[in-house]
């Protein structure tokens, strides 16, 4: 089994940020998105999980942060995610050169849409399953986005290749996963699961 790590650098403001469990305005600063990345690059990183907390709480974006950050990447991955919910801020996502772009309210708010980007783009999309309890958490994580096993079940069914579940309770503590989560969803799907939230590193449990 193969351990893919996926080092996370959120953007808020035009900084490199920390939210403590998902909460607007407990953000701790961390400098330049670019310089954050860099960091994690220098020590080997091949994946980076590039997260415009902004666009994800509808209060603005980051785009051109977001573009110099995907630009001097070398040949290091980019996973993105935060406010993709149409065609236009998906194909944006795809053009910058993101290898995967990771969908999350709109994959609880408009199932037919994330359906048909699921069939045209496979693999390079993944699901945020973002999860207190077992509601899941849309919007910034600001709204309830129904039940977690009753949506992971649909997104089986259409196609979807990955989950990102990440234990809003636990995000931004550095206190460990909420492995009984975790071992739930990969009791109901075969596809592979990143674990989030709690984790000084995001790490996938399956190749």
């Amino acid at each position: 089994m193969k351990l893919e790590l996926l080092p996370a650098v959120d953007v808020a403001s035009g900084k490199a940020v920390r939210l403590t469990q998902g909460e607007a305005g407990s953000e701790e600063d961390f400098g330049h998105p670019l310089e954050a990345s860099k960091a994690w690059i220098d020590a080997g990183a091949e994946w980076i999980h590039l997260v415009d907390l902004d666009a994800a709480f509808g209060r603005g974006h980051n785009r051109e942060v977001i573009a110099e950050v995907v630009a001097q990447s070398g040949e290091v991955k980019i996973e993105l995610s935060g406010g993709i919910r149409d065609d236009a801020s998906l194909e944006h996502a795809i053009q910058l050169g993101a290898k995967r772009v990771n969908l999350g309210t709109a994959a609880l708010e408009d199932p037919d849409w994330t359906a048909g980007a699921i069939e045209r783009y496979g693999d390079r999309i993944a699901v945020g399953l973002d999860v207190r309890g077992t509601t899941l958490a849309a919007r910034g994580w600001t709204k309830e986005g129904g039940d977690l096993f009753e949506v992971l079940a649909r997104l089986d069914e259409a196609g979807c290749a990955r989950y990102v579940v990440t234990d809003v309770t636990k995000d931004g503590t550095l206190r460990g996963p909420n492995l009984e989560l975790l071992k739930s969803v990969m009791d109901k799907t075969s596809r592979p699961v990143v674990a989030s939230g709690g984790l000084r590193l995001w790490m996938t449990s399956r190749p």
